[in-house]
């Protein structure tokens, strides 16, 4: 037995020096292969009567909009992908009356924003100040904005249940083309949701589980969303559906989950979800909206700064803009685990 014991104690020194060291597996390579047994979730609260969707278990409806849910923290240990706490970096001023639908960093400490709502949807240009560079454009009445992404210079837009799309001069907000969808011969995408660009095509989101990839070039050409291929995301449990605002990040699709506080770390080849971050904590940090103004609503909005490795993020009616870090880390309680038999 202290043999054994010894044994487990040199293992145990011998995995920590390798961490240490670096050796060949970078921190975040390392915990996204770690068993998701390790990693606990914040400020998760137990749901009473849940209902699962895909890997996800969701509280039951709690008001027509609002529908805040949190995740069980066993059912996301078990869903075959780590759980990443976030740190925040920096925190900056956001509209209170922005119901974020699409956020897109575009340099120069300046964003592309989608606002919704009947009657209230816009495409804006906001600095990191909070400050707007320019007049937004507001959409008709009768649409409710959705995802954007940017392509090259022009700034494509979903709406949510119009089957419509919009295409816009980035220089001026100019609208320059329009294109619906469903594509003829598909019944998906029914819904516009969320929106990014690879740098080949843009990534839909429809409320589903489902992503698709589609030819901006070939959209423009017909007038039609021209869908190239699809995946569905998936991870351990099942599918997880809910897809909403996207970003594309290095090789990755990052996706709010709605209705959680989570995001989805998503590989676009095959749709498994390789980790969730948990950003739970954030509404921790939100001030309350000014009197006469709609409390904060759910977490919706990524954006990323290539250039400067900076990724933000915000949520509907959010009075604040968040600069956050995930926290890609071996956690030392899988070695300790693993030693005693616990895991």
């Amino acid at each position: 037995m202290k043999r054994r014991s010894l044994l487990r104690q040199c293992f145990a020194l011998f995995v920590v020096v390798l961490l240490a060291a670096g050796c060949t597996t970078t921190a975040e390579e390392a915990v996204l292969a770690q068993p998701p047994t390790v990693l606990a979730v914040p400020s998760a609260v137990v749901s009473p009567v849940p209902t699962r969707e895909g890997g996800l278990l969701i509280l039951p409806d709690a008001g027509p909009i609002n529908r805040t849910a949190q995740v069980l923290p066993d059912v996301i240990r078990r869903s075959g992908a780590p759980v990443v706490e976030v740190v925040v970096v920096a925190t900056y001023p956001h509209d209170p009356e922005a119901f974020t639908q699409g956020l897109v960093y575009h340099g120069d400490d300046r964003f592309y924003e989608s606002t919704g709502l009947y009657g209230a949807s816009t495409l804006r240009e906001v600095a990191l100040d909070g400050t707007q560079v320019r007049e937004p454009h507001m959409l008709e009445s009768n649409y409710f904005a959705e995802g954007i992404a940017l392509v090259g210079d022009l700034i494509f837009q979903l709406t949510w249940q119009e089957r419509t799309g919009f295409v816009y001069d980035r220089a001026d907000f100019r609208e320059v083309d329009r294109f619906r969808y469903p594509p003829q011969g598909r019944p998906l995408p029914l819904e516009g949701w969320g929106l990014t660009f690879d740098g080949t095509h843009l990534i839909m989101s429809d409320g589903t589980a489902n992503l698709y990839f589609i030819d901006p070039e070939a959209t423009l050409q017909t007038g039609e969303l021209t869908v190239v291929d699809q995946v569905e995301v998936y991870d351990r449990l099942g599918l997880v559906p809910r897809l909403n605002e996207l970003e594309y990040i290095e090789g990755d699709v990052y996706a709010n989950i709605w209705f959680s506080d989570l995001i989805a770390r998503i590989d676009p080849k095959t749709g498994q979800v390789k980790a969730y971050l948990d950003l739970s904590e954030l509404r921790d940090l939100l001030p309350a909206n000014p009197p006469g103004l709609r409390s904060p609503e759910v977490l919706n909005g990524i954006a990323y700064d290539a250039e400067g490795k900076r990724l933000f993020v915000t949520g509907k009616l959010w009075p604040q803009l968040f600069q956050i870090e995930p926290l890609w880390r071996v956690h030392m309680p899988y070695v300790q685990g693993r030693l005693d038999g616990s895991l």
